[in-house]
């Protein structure tokens, strides 16, 4: 595989653009707030910004609902702050990737509105119709169909009411795609991430929803008339795959994306019942190891790997993953350590860097997530299979809007996120102890562990064992003790993470020299018998 690809060692940072920064004071995170914090990302050492998206929408799902392809939502700002945010992103060689929404547009696109018009409209084909719809149901709860009354027919959504799934069959789609992904590489954007790519290939009347069997086609089809003509650019696909399914979609050969989200490890903890996400299980090591294994051997030289605990539609990951009561900071170090030392491409959500953990609102009003208000509406309302109470505390576990609290950038009014206006989504409670100025002053915090990972991915001489190396594992039954090696040529090195909350004594049984990092300032070095503390994790060069 061609190893000379600029984002196989890239830090790609995501923003959510309504919370980050508020330059104006009206509530809403927007453009000029990210300028405003470049040198932030600069310093941490991000190479790549993944947006959210921005375009023009009604709001319905936070933008995941795109009205004009070719505007910037007003809440943001403008396209010359867009220009504004790639030029200044530019000048700190940091990459700005777009986030593309190819399956579905909101009802308020003109496409739609035309679509309405007339079956013999040109935009109509470009969505699907029925005049008898079945029981498909939304992934929002409801039915996936909705009447039109001017046409007696109902469309076809996936996803809410206002997000309307656009027909991949259609020739004239699938060019009006590549049109928006060409606009914007020529704007000077580096690339995308893929909104749901997954979907694209459905086909209905078979109840095939995700990896349809016409998928393949339709992302050859659409790298060759546009993003694969720019060698630079970056292709990341959100999706639900098996390792099979995401090399298909990744091996250069294929000609399709660069790379596909991997949602295994938080797919591990949802299986439980009725209500998954809002109910997760206790991670187990021994089943978390195995997907780690899985991942990075089943892709070896045959696709790429994303590397990721959080996003916009996940919790936190310490409150997930770690202990966010009693060792944030500790664990919150141990799942750095425990991932970004993999090979892939590492993604950090904004907040995930200070050790950001679950808002725990207590109210239903607290929430903006259509998904959460919807689940509790369906769950508790409608058909009466939860309390009140245990949905309540199931949001406070599952529910996105966990990740999209504004970002507390210091200890001062409204966390420094604005000037004092009331915030869209409530600031986290906590934000005079986690926050980003903080972190700063604090040499030892969560920040500085994800900043001295980040250079030692980039800039050491384990950069090649990085990219390239194999991946080993020990101690594979374990349930406490993490130990993986990554070995290339010549250059090797071992990491030890203990995830968990009580000490655990390790024989490592292999020759180590020194350490190169380790998350607890003073773990014993050059020795292979070694009690590990809470969450400890350490880093060791092989002899």
């Amino acid at each position: 595989m061609n190893d000379n690809k600029w984002w196989k060692n890239a830090i790609i940072y995501q923003i959510y653009p309504k919370s980050f920064k508020d330059s104006n004071n009206d509530g809403i995170g927007d453009l000029k707030g990210i300028i405003e914090k470049l040198d932030y990302l600069s310093f941490l050492g991000v190479d790549a910004i993944w947006l959210s998206p921005i375009y023009d929408s009604p709001m319905e799902d936070n933008g995941y609902d795109v009205a004009d392809y070719f505007k910037i939502a007003p809440i943001f700002g403008t396209m010359e702050d867009m220009d504004s945010l790639i030029s200044e992103a530019k000048k700190r060689n940091i990459r700005i990737i777009m986030d593309l929404v190819a399956n579905h547009t909101s009802k308020e696109h003109v496409w739609f509105k035309e679509a309405c018009k007339s079956i013999d409209n040109p935009y109509h084909d470009y969505f699907y119709w029925s005049d008898k719809p079945d029981d498909k149901i939304s992934d929002f709860c409801g039915s996936s169909w909705e009447y039109v009354e001017s046409l007696n027919l109902y469309y076809y959504h996936y996803f809410a009411k206002g997000q309307v799934d656009l027909n991949w069959t259609n020739p004239k789609v699938r060019q009006e795609i590549a049109n928006i992904i060409n606009w914007w590489l020529d704007k000077g954007v580096a690339g995308f991430r893929m909104d749901a790519i997954e979907l694209i290939g459905k086909e209905l009347d078979k109840n095939i929803f995700a990896n349809g069997p016409k998928i393949h086609d339709y992302l050859r089809e659409l790298n060759e008339n546009s993003f694969g003509k720019k060698k630079d650019s970056i292709t990341v696909g959100e999706g639900w795959p098996t390792t099979k399914i995401a090399i298909e979609y990744t091996n250069p050969e294929h000609h399709e994306l660069d790379m596909m989200f991997n949602f295994d490890l938080i797919s591990h903890i949802w299986k439980n019942n009725d209500l998954e996400k809002f109910e997760p299980n206790i991670p187990n090591l021994i089943e978390l190891k195995k997907i780690f294994a899985r991942w990075q051997n089943d892709l070896k030289d045959k696709g790429w790997n994303t590397l990721f605990w959080e996003n916009h539609d996940l919790a936190r990951c310490i409150s997930n993953f770690g202990n966010d009561r009693f060792y944030r900071e500790e664990s919150a170090k141990a799942l750095a350590y425990m991932l970004y030392f993999q090979q892939g491409t590492p993604f950090i959500y904004q907040g995930q860097e200070i050790g950001m953990i679950n808002a725990y609102y207590t109210k239903l009003s607290d929430y903006q997530d259509i998904d959460s208000i919807n689940k509790y509406q369906d769950k508790v309302i409608d058909k009466k299979i939860v309390s009140s109470s245990r949905m309540l505390k199931g949001l406070q576990r599952g529910s996105r809007d966990n990740a999209r609290t504004p970002i507390p950038w210091n200890d001062k009014e409204n966390a420094g996120w604005n000037n004092g206006a009331t915030p869209w989504l409530k600031i986290i409670p906590n934000y005079k102890e986690i926050n980003i100025e903080k972190a700063i002053a604090n040499k030892d915090s969560v920040l500085y562990t994800y900043k001295d990972i980040f250079k030692f991915r980039k800039e050491s001489e384990y950069r090649d064992t990085i990219i390239n190396g194999s991946y080993e594992t020990y101690l594979d039954d374990d349930p406490y003790i993490y130990v993986y090696k990554r070995s290339y040529n010549d250059k090797s090195f071992i990491v030890v993470v203990n995830y968990d909350d009580d000490n655990h004594e390790l024989d490592l049984n292999i020759d180590v020299s020194n350490i190169i990092m380790s998350s607890y300032k003073d773990s014993p070095s050059s020795t292979r018998k070694v009690i590990l503390r809470p969450y400890e994790a350490i880093v060791y060069k092989i002899k």
